[in-house]
């Protein structure tokens, strides 16, 4: 009898907390969706634990549960053990950040990928010249940030705290076409929150100074707003208003997983890609002759999103007219981690497109050489460069099906610059790989 009256009465909880739900209206449909999640959650979370009890008593079991959590605690290193940029740690004194560890996804499951990177770096931040707690000198916030590490995932990661927005200080003009990608973890600074979701604005704005130019609807000559997170949406405007609407609700994000973004605009066409799935590709998003020359975080309290590798560039490499016709292609799309070897999977759409020339010139051989920035000691960098060029030609034979008689490989490590090693993005600009046609 005791638990029937339990039990009567969590369901009259329940109906009451439905019954409060259904009376918040009129408010906007941001605000809406989120409070009725956030009740949604508290009412499941009330149903299961109420459940739990009502049903240990009546077993005969009355143990105390302990939260189970899936995340990885974060640990401390010493300077000393973070050196050269690989070791992924909580470094001492900067805010916790909890990472979930992930499969490592190959080069196969890219298989669809057709995302090609920019030829001309423009911008790169990997933040590694930020010193952890800092906030990086080239953004701008209305909110807060700092630079933190994490014990799961290497590199220095740009936290994204508070509500507001967050943007390249000075703004940059973008050309017609041109690429933007990034890794992002995204973090939840409330644990009961479900239905996180950040925002990244693309836009034209008068003043690519001013962050609050327009305010929720920045850029006053037009742009896209999109969030990613337990959706992914989009709502394109212009000066006369919103434009086009969407949403995607499989493209969801984990809380602690890495994913990696990229954007793709070729003069109205944007195509927007999770990792390796193209999520959106919307073939009149911009006006005519609409230039972008800012683009920025949009913060809604609940998530901090962490970004790292965060590059721009220009235009798109012409594969064949570059190996064929004028000898020589540098690649800029074929990706490593820090002091790594392994051809990372997002590089699929770039090794496709020469592995397509390639075939299409069955005769042609080409010698593949690896480029590095000056970081670190001289003879471990040209080691890198001549592993990295190897595992290049690796990947043509295994998965793109190229004969290894028509490939040589090499690596001449930092010797051979084509920008000075003072900035991160001319650090990216050394960092490549050649085709050079034998």
């Amino acid at each position: 009898m005791k638990i029937y009256m339990r039990l009567v009465f969590l369901a009259s909880f329940v109906l009451s907390g439905l019954f409060v739900t259904a009376q918040i209206i009129n408010i906007g449909n941001r605000v809406e969706n989120k409070v009725i999640n956030r009740v949604n959650n508290k009412i499941d979370n009330g149903i299961d634990k109420g459940l739990d009890a009502v049903e240990d008593e009546a077993s005969g079991k009355n143990k105390k549960k302990n939260k189970n959590k899936s995340e990885k605690a974060p640990v401390e290193q010493t300077e000393a053990e973070n050196s050269g940029g690989e070791a992924a740690v909580k470094a001492a004194g900067s805010t916790a950040v909890t990472a979930v560890p992930q499969e490592k996804q190959s080069m196969q499951t890219y298989s669809k990928f057709d995302f090609i990177p920019g030829e001309k770096v423009m911008y790169f931040d990997d933040f590694m010249e930020t010193a952890v707690g800092d906030f990086p000198p080239n953004w701008n916030t209305t909110a807060s940030g700092e630079v933190v590490t994490n014990n799961i995932f290497p590199g220095n990661w740009f936290k994204l705290i508070g509500e507001g927005c967050v943007a390249l200080e000075e703004g940059i003009k973008l050309p017609e076409n041109y690429t933007i990608e990034f890794d992002v973890i995204p973090y939840v600074l409330n644990e009961d929150v479900v239905s996180f979701e950040y925002g990244f604005y693309l836009y034209s704005a008068q003043d690519p100074k001013d962050l609050f130019e327009g305010g929720a609807v920045p850029g006053l000559n037009g742009g896209i707003k999109m969030s990613f997170g337990y959706r992914a949406t989009y709502s394109a405007y212009d000066v006369e208003g919103y434009t086009i609407s969407g949403e995607k609700e499989n493209a969801t994000m984990e809380a602690g997983k890495r994913y990696r973004l990229s954007f793709w605009v070729q003069k109205t066409r944007l195509r927007v890609y999770q990792d390796q799935v193209k999520i959106f590709d919307l073939p009149k998003v911009f006006k005519p002759g609409m230039i972008c020359n800012q683009m920025r975080f949009e913060l809604w309290g609940e998530s901090a999103p962490m970004i790292t590798n965060f590059r721009i560039a220009a235009g798109m490499p012409d594969m064949r007219s570059k190996l064929i016709t004028e000898g020589k292609l540098v690649s800029y799309g074929i990706y490593f981690d820090v002091n790594k070897d392994v051809v990372k999977p997002e590089s699929y759409g770039t090794l496709k497109g020469i592995a397509d020339v390639l075939k299409e010139n069955p005769t042609v051989r080409v010698k593949i050489v690896g480029h590095t920035d000056s970081d670190g000691a001289d003879a471990a960098n040209l080691d890198l460069s001549k592993r990295r060029g190897a595992s290049v030609k690796a990947e043509l034979v295994k998965n793109f099906g190229i004969d290894a008689s028509r490939l040589e490989s090499d690596g001449l490590g930092e010797t051979k610059p084509v920008s000075p090693n003072d900035t991160p993005s001319n650090k990216a600009m050394n960092r490549r790989v050649e085709f050079i046609k034998l």
